[in-house]
């Protein structure tokens, strides 16, 4: 049990050293293609070609002078190839995320666009019920004003019968 407990230990500072040298390569290299692609870089690198061409005044076989500068050439070439597709690889994972947030932007907006449409439908419903309570309320009025007309014209009848049995009894005393 010790022996176990001792072995995940080991592996889990394994991991994060791994993680933490991983971390600082990758940040090694971005600082490098960075670097690389800046006009400082092309001016160092002038200055050291042409001091290398230097030492064959000084006495230096000139192939021996290219026979380095050309190993060296080589190698750093290597070097910057590696940094350079680091890179692509990162930008392409980080590419990666962004297509994915960009299909999960897409699905929210979709599912916005179907609330909307129902909204939409809920909005005509309940336009087309507002507009038949409106007619509704106008037939109302209209037969509330019709049997108003024709309570007036009752008691206006009334009134005039009234009236005339009034003058009739006036007449008769």
């Amino acid at each position: 049990m010790k022996n176990t407990k001792r072995k995940n230990a080991v592996n889990r500072a394994f991991k994060s050293r791994k993680k933490k040298t991983l971390a600082n390569i990758e940040r090694a290299s971005a600082t490098t293609t960075s670097w690389i692609g800046s006009p400082a870089s092309v001016i160092l690198h002038t200055i050291i070609f042409a001091g290398a061409f230097a030492f064959s005044f000084f006495g230096y076989p000139l192939e021996q002078v290219l026979l380095v500068l050309t190993t060296i050439v080589s190698l750093e070439a290597i070097y910057i190839s590696i940094f350079i597709q680091m890179t692509v690889n990162r930008n392409t994972s980080q590419l990666d995320e962004v297509v994915e947030d960009i299909e999960e932007i897409q699905e929210d907006v979709e599912g916005i666009e179907k609330d909307v449409d129902e909204i939409q439908k809920d909005v005509d419903g309940l336009e087309e019920e507002f507009e038949e309570i409106s007619e509704e309320i106008e037939k109302d009025d209209e037969e509330e004003k019709k049997r108003d007309q024709i309570l007036l014209d009752k008691i206006e009848g009334s009134l005039k019968h009234l009236m005339e049995e009034i003058s009739e009894l006036k007449k008769r005393k």
